[in-house]
Formats: structure tokens, C-alpha cells, sequence
């Protein structure tokens, strides 16, 4: 991507070259320099989007779901032939390392053949009923058009994780990618198109959320959002899409705790804490968020913490080497990142490491560490976004449940214990979507990611994010 790149549109089956003079700037957040322009778009392009979709939709639902698969099985397979491609393109838009990029292209093509396995397992019912001679039938089908509205942090992937339900169960798809990050969506849409993919079946559209997102938020003929962001723009989305009663499926934020047991294997927590926290530069919604560490453990966890943040390597994920972060995505999110570390500072907490934006060009922030912390502190309750860490300590188990509850998200958890039964009591008191045990905080395509409270509505993944797809139709069929 050394050159200026304008970005099309892909819609209908065809790129749309924008004929429009208003233009979005996407910049490498590593280097701030402009490296492509995506067009501004607004209703014109979604309603012909939808439109596409819409005519598309019955052909594509009345194929055997089998033959649906294989059309997703030659998307995964045309991801895997670009994968280092692709993986450049999440570098330089998104600040991402370089492992990390091809992990999530890996994954992508993964998770796409994962959802085409469910053509012959996803089913509906024979339910007895209490009338001779009378069938109840339950039969799966398509919602209709569904729009995919994404953030930045995880922007392939997350196409990946709208689309393939979606077409799988016998939906079509609008995309709406962020204009962070659109150069990777373009990538897709290019191996939608190499592979032939029917007409209407998948579309783009660039824009941004307050135009073209609430575009499709509030259009009629959409049959879902699912929509991945803060809860700000979850927010917003829902009120559009009443307007409508259209379903919605959100993914928001995410405030994670992880609870710390005095009989914790030590270096097992600080490592997989630490892999929680820096992941994307921690702008990853179930990154490891705060720390409760039990008191007698307190002063031995908190020194290997620093050791372990300390050594860590931060910097332009283009230029190679293993480093753990690259930048953030922009100069607002490093001032928020600011803002929120100073007011920790206020509030009573003490800065043990980092702390303060290096010199030069880039959007970076180094790893931060906050001690002294208490719950009262904002540090505590709002989402940061960014590699600043606060810990705070506990007496009883009671107590750490306690603090992990008060918030007002409900997304992914944490707790490190050698006590079976702490782990079990700390599972059924921890009310979040997930709870990790021994481990850093990355969910399976195969499990169920869904956040409570403001963490969102509905989830994704597994068999249970398929059937955010579907809608049941029950016939019930009388003989005579």
C-alpha cells in the first residue's frame, strides 16, 4: 500500500467506482501518513444495496444449503491464496502486529468453513400435537437482508462473522465496514467476485455510522443488524432500527475482570493477563480490563506484573520483530487514553509504569500500570480501550465478585485458582456473557460470544450465533 489507493464500493456484483466528490482519509496509524481515501458515502448507495440484496435474497435461500456452503468454502480457499496480502493491508490500516494480522486472516477463512459445516446441521421440529391426524411442523428459515455495520480492531474477521451465518442459513448480506480499516473489506469483496458469487449475494458500502450506518439501521426492508461497537453507537442503532421493529444483534463494550486468588499459580495469571491486555494494543472489547488480586498474594503478583510489562516491545508492526503492540488506531483514541490515565492519577491511583505518550510520529501508548486503585475510581468502570492496566486487591472471594459485578457491562471474566470449588463459586457468581478459568481471554468460533447488561444484545459464534439468522416458522398441517 505505498500508494494512494481510493477504495470502490462493491455492489450488485460489480465494483462501483465512486462518482462522488466527498471523500473519507484513512491513515497508517503507525506512520500518519495517508494511505487511501474511501468514498463518503450516504442512502443513495445503501439504498441500492439493499435493493441488490433484496432481489438476490429468494434465489440465493432456495439453493440446498450444501450448495450454499460451497460457495463459502471457495471464499475461505480464495482468503487462504491472499492470506499475507490481506495480512499487509490489516498492518498498515489497523496498527496491528504482523502475527497477530495473520492470525486473524487464518482465522477468518476458518471460521467461514466452520459456518459452512452447518448446511446439513442446522434443523427444525416434528412437535406432537393434540389433534389426530394434525402434523406440527417447525421449519428454519431466512431472515431476508441482513447488515453488517463493523468496528476497526477486528475488521476482517468481523466480516467473516456477519456474512457467514448469514449467507449459510439463506441470507443476504450488506457490509458496512469502518473507514478506519477499508482496504481489507475491499480485499474480501475482490475474492467474493473471483469466485462468483451470485449477484446481490454480499455487498459493501463505505460511509460513516451517522450516514450510512443509520441508513440501514432505519431501512425497512433490512431483517437485521448485527453490529459490532461502542454502546454509544449500539445506542443509536437500536433507537433507528425501532422505527422499524427490525431485529438487531449487538456487540458493545466490555469492562473484564480478572480475580486473582492468593493460591493462583502467579505466572500463569501474569502471563495470561498480560496476553489479555496487550492484544491489538488492548483495544480488543474482552481484554482483561481490571485486576483484583487477594491480599496475600498482592505485593508478589504486582512485581512479576511489572517485570512482565516492562519487557514488553511496542512499535510500527511494518518494520518486523516481534513486538507485542503497535499503535492505536488514532490520535483521539491516544488523547482518551490520556484523559483516562490522568484522572486515574487524580482520583488516588498511583503510576507505576508508563504513563505518557512517546515522542515522535504514531498514535502509541506505551504499557501503563495503576496501582492503589479502588472501585470508586472511574478507571475502574470505564472501558479503556487502550494497554493501561489498574489493579486493585480483595480480601474475600465474596468481595471480588462483588467488584467484578459492579458495572455496567457484562461481556467476558476471569479467575485464576488452583480450588476447583473457589472456581465454581466464582463462576456462578460472576454475572458476564464469559468467564475464563486459567486462561487469557479469546473466545472459540465454536462457543457463544454475548455480553449482558450494556455488553450488548443477542451473540455471535457457534450454534447459538447461527440461530441469530433465523427466524421459525410453524405449520401446522391437518389431515383429512
Amino acid at each position: 500500500m505505498g500508494e494512494l489507493v481510493y477504495q470502490p464500493m462493491y455492489i450488485n456484483g460489480a465494483f462501483q467506482h465512486w462518482q462522488g466528490d466527498a471523500w473519507l482519509d484513512v491513515v497508517n496509524p503507525a506512520t500518519e501518513v495517508l494511505i487511501a481515501r474511501v468514498p463518503d458515502a450516504g442512502e443513495q448507495e445503501v439504498q441500492r444495496a439493499v435493493a441488490a440484496a433484496q432481489r438476490a435474497q429468494p434465489g440465493w435461500e432456495a439453493l440446498p444449503a450444501i450448495e450454499r456452503a460451497g460457495w463459502l468454502r471457495k471464499i475461505a480457499s480464495g482468503i487462504r491464496q491472499r492470506a499475507a496480502d490481506i495480512a499487509a493491508i490489516i498492518v498498515a490500516e489497523g496498527g496491528k502486529t504482523q502475527a497477530l494480522a495473520e492470525v486473524e486472516v487464518a482465522f477468518t477463512a476458518d471460521y467461514i468453513d466452520y459456518m459452512a459445516e452447518w448446511a446439513r446441521r442446522y434443523e427444525g421440529e416434528i412437535v406432537q400435537s393434540d389433534r389426530p391426524g394434525e402434523q406440527i411442523l417447525v421449519f428454519k428459515r431466512a431472515l431476508g437482508v441482513v447488515a453488517g455495520i463493523l468496528p476497526w480492531n477486528f475488521p476482517f474477521f468481523l466480516i467473516a462473522r456477519k456474512m457467514a451465518p448469514a449467507l449459510i442459513t439463506g441470507n443476504t448480506v450488506v457490509i458496512k465496514p469502518s473507514e478506519l480499516t477499508p482496504g481489507n473489506a475491499v480485499a474480501f469483496s475482490e475474492i467474493v467476485h473471483e469466485v462468483g458469487l451470485p449477484a446481490g449475494v454480499f455487498n459493501l458500502v463505505f460511509g460513516r455510522g451517522e450516514t450510512v450506518g443509520h441508513a440501514l439501521a432505519s431501512h425497512p426492508d433490512i431483517a437485521l443488524i448485527s453490529m459490532t461497537g461502542s454502546v454509544g453507537s449500539g445506542a443509536k442503532i437500536m433507537a433507528a432500527a425501532a422505527q422499524n421493529i427490525t431485529n438487531v444483534s449487538l456487540e458493545l463494550g466490555g469492562k473484564a475482570p480478572a480475580i486473582v486468588m492468593a493460591d493462583a499459580d502467579l505466572d500463569l495469571a501474569v502471563r495470561a493477563i498480560v496476553d489479555s491486555r496487550v492484544i491489538n494494543s488492548d483495544q480488543v472489547c474482552n481484554c482483561a480490563e481490571r485486576v483484583y488480586v487477594q491480599r496475600e498474594a498482592y505485593p508478589e503478583f504486582v512485581e512479576r506484573l511489572r517485570e512482565a510489562l516492562t519487557q514488553l516491545e511496542y512499535g510500527d508492526p511494518a518494520r518486523g520483530g516481534d513486538i507485542a503492540m503497535g499503535p492505536l488506531i488514532s490520535a483521539e483514541a491516544r488523547d482518551r487514553v490520556r484523559e483516562k490515565v490522568a484522572r486515574a492519577v487524580e482520583e488516588g491511583a498511583t503510576l507505576a509504569l508508563g504513563g505518557e505518550a512517546p515522542k515522535g510520529r504514531g498514535y502509541f501508548w506505551p504499557p501503563t500500570l495503576l496501582l492503589d486503585v479502588t472501585q470508586s475510581m472511574a478507571i475502574m468502570h470505564e472501558e479503556v480501550f487502550g494497554p493501561v492496566l489498574p489493579v486493585a486487591v480483595f480480601d474475600t472471594l465474596e468481595d471480588a465478585i462483588a467488584m467484578a459485578n459492579d458495572s455496567e457491562y457484562g461481556l467476558t471474566s476471569a479467575i485464576y485458582t488452583r480450588d476447583l470449588n473457589v472456581a465454581l463459586r466464582a463462576i456462578s457468581g460472576l454475572k458476564f456473557g464469559e468467564t475464563y478459568v486459567n486462561r487469557e481471554n479469546f473466545e472459540a468460533m465454536q462457543g457463544f460470544h454475548a455480553g449482558w447488561r450494556k455488553s450488548g444484545i443477542g451473540g455471535a459464534d457457534g450454534k447459538h450465533g447461527l440461530h441469530e439468522f433465523i427466524q421459525t416458522q410453524v405449520v401446522y398441517l391437518q389431515q383429512h
